[in-house]
């Protein structure tokens, strides 16, 4: 069980909910990092105590250090505050909770450093999926899924024999434009799109699950985390986001973890394993719900999950760029620059206008393809 953690990303959804499980279990935080979200930070930093804060914004670096000067805590402005804080000595395990491609590159240094990992961050592996899985192996430490998906394969393999495993169930609850056609979403606003019907996320993953892009991203995570291909990867709608993944063993016995729509749980998890602790998140209560329900994704409306299927299989930096384009997209429809369908014909031209044959690909090759990517289709 973790003793002392490191939070990348400490003011977001997961970040937050991650120190309400450290608050709950008495988890030492050594260090904490966030983006510019000053106030918040410094309230969490005066709470848990860390040793080092970092701090990627240099200007709210500055502000922070003066709100700080009356303790003994270390303001680290930059990447360097980020780095320092996945590499930090005291801390055995680094929660990566940072959004976005950003959290390949603490993700790396965590793993030198010979932290384990809980990772939340599902980009570090859609982009380099290779190259993390590579060096985790390497080092020796491990690394634990805090996507709900993802920990609940992760928790349905736990006893199960090696070599058992025949077909991973992504779950996904639709979210919030499910069942509507392409017409319907022509012009959907902002508004619209944030409102997701279970969960409480940041607005990028909000749109990400609104888009199915999210669920896309999560296959690409999957296939390296449990080492499964493409077609043995399923994705099912299931509105109630109670059943969080599942998956198919050989003798095709189908095994389900559920819960209530808590991250808490998986974050736990990932921070307590192999134990099983008392948790923040609510007791689920089936004959409450009553039923649950079932439907295929509709990949023609919703075709990020295609084409982060086709980004897969193609490999190379094919899903860098597919992430990349999104993660552009995404900012410019919550900009109001573009409408919500035009998030998907920009991954897809971005897909198209890929010219990469190298097998093996290194970590500039991915840096690269992002930023090209990021330069060309960002306005």
């Amino acid at each position: 069980m973790t003793k002392n953690i490191s939070v990348l990303g400490s003011t977001g959804s997961i970040g937050v909910q991650t120190l309400d499980v450290a608050r709950m279990h008495g988890i030492k935080v050594s260090a904490l990092t966030a983006n510019t979200s000053i106030e918040l930070l410094e309230r969490q930093a005066r709470e848990f105590k860390p040793d080092i804060v970092g701090v990627l914004d240099e200007n709210a670096g500055k502000k922070l250090k003066i709100a700080l000067s009356d303790t003994n805590i270390k303001v680290i402005s930059g990447k360097t505050g980020v780095i320092a804080a996945a590499q930090y000595e005291k801390a055995d395990t680094v929660v990566n909770a940072i959004v976005g491609v950003a959290g390949l590159l603490p993700t790396l240094s965590a793993i030198e450093a010979k932290k384990n990992l809980a990772l939340a961050n599902k980009e570090t592996l859609v982009a380099g999926g290779s190259i993390v899985m590579n060096e985790i192996k390497k080092v020796g430490i491990k690394l634990y899924p805090v996507d709900s998906e993802h920990s609940a394969i992760f928790q349905c393999l736990q006893g199960c024999p090696e070599n058992s495993l025949k077909k991973v169930i992504l779950t996904a609850s639709g979210g919030s434009f499910f069942g509507k056609s392409r017409d319907e979403l022509k012009n959907v606003t902002v508004e619209n799109a944030l409102k997701h019907p279970n969960w409480s996320m940041g607005k990028k993953i909000t749109i990400d699950s609104a888009t199915m892009m999210n669920k896309g991203l999560e296959v690409i995570e999957a296939s390296w985390l449990f080492d499964v291909e493409d077609k043995d990867i399923d994705v099912l709608i299931h509105r109630e986001s109670i059943i969080h993944s599942m998956i198919q063993l050989n003798d095709n016995a189908v095994i389900a973890q559920l819960g209530t729509a808590d991250m808490r749980i998986p974050i736990q998890y990932a921070l307590t394993y192999p134990e099983r602790l008392p948790s923040p998140a609510k007791e689920l209560d089936l004959a409450e719900i009553a039923g649950l329900s079932f439907a295929k994704p509709d990949y023609e409306t919703f075709k990020c999950l295609s084409l982060c299927r086709e980004a897969l299989r193609k490999g190379g930096i094919y899903p860098t760029v597919a992430n990349a384009a999104n993660e552009v997209a995404v900012q410019m429809f919550l900009g109001e620059k573009i409408g919500f369908l035009d998030i998907a014909e920009i991954v897809e031209k971005a897909l198209s206008e890929v010219n990469f044959d190298k097998e093996d690909i290194t970590l500039d090759d991915i840096l690269q393809a992002d930023k090209e990517t990021r330069m060309k289709f960002g306005r």
